[in-house]
């Protein structure tokens, strides 16, 4: 009966160790996301230079506050000795430092290192290049600035003549017209400093009427000025 018992036991596990039916539960594999990571961009961090300012004294008597590095610029304010000055650039050679214009609150010249003293190192300062002079006033007259002659006297010659005013030097062009149509050619002027300049051109005239002459600069800034003049004939 034993023997019948265990043979019986031993059957039973021969046979549920060959039980090939049954299959091993595979792991669930989840899906691998293809979306790539959102990247947050570094900030850029803005250094701005801070701007470099020398004291300057006035060492001259009296000296002047020119609008360029340069005695060929115009002068724009005299300074008195022994008033400070904040200089904030210079020329290519340190002999001309660019100012704030005590004479002019908020605006700026140049003063020469010849009649000032520089409290710092001059070489700090940013180079500045000279500003492009310009024409400041135009003068324009005619004459006669009225003719009266016998019609028979035609033609009649008449004189313009302006008087042109830079800040400095500068290569000047202009064309005058005239109000009968008349246009002349450019005319080309080197000037080489601060001043007043003349311009002269005649014209002839071959009736009576009431004409107007203009003076277009080209050069360094467009300028007009213009004049008029009456020609007037008995018979």
């Amino acid at each position: 009966m034993n023997r019948l018992t265990l043979l019986a036991g031993l059957i039973l596990v021969l046979v549920t160790g060959c039980n090939f039916g049954a299959s091993t539960p595979q792991p669930t594999l989840e899906p691998v996301s293809t979306t790539p990571p959102t990247l947050t961009p570094i900030p850029t961090l803005t250094f701005t230079p801070t701007p470099v300012i020398i004291s300057i004294q006035v060492t001259a008597e009296l000296i002047n506050c020119r609008s360029g590095p340069g005695t060929i610029f115009d002068t724009l304010t005299e300074i008195q000795q022994g008033r400070t000055l904040r200089a904030s650039a210079r020329n290519d050679s340190a002999t001309w430092f660019y100012v704030n214009d005590p004479g002019n609150p908020g605006g700026f010249c140049w003063v020469s290192a010849d009649v000032t003293q520089v409290s710092g190192e001059a070489s700090l300062l940013p180079v500045m290049q000279p500003p492009i002079a310009m024409v400041t006033n135009v003068d324009l007259r005619v004459e006669p600035n009225r003719i009266d002659v016998n019609c028979s006297q035609f033609p009649q010659t008449v004189f313009f003549e302006a008087l042109v005013t830079t800040n400095g030097p500068t290569l000047l062009t202009w064309k005058w017209e005239i109000s009968n149509g008349a246009v002349s050619d450019v005319g080309t002027l080197i000037i080489e400093s601060a001043g007043t300049q003349a311009i002269n051109e005649y014209y002839q005239i071959n009736s009576a009427n009431d004409y107007w002459v203009k003076l277009n600069v080209l050069t360094p800034n467009e300028v007009i000025e213009q004049a008029t003049f009456r020609v007037s004939c008995t018979p």
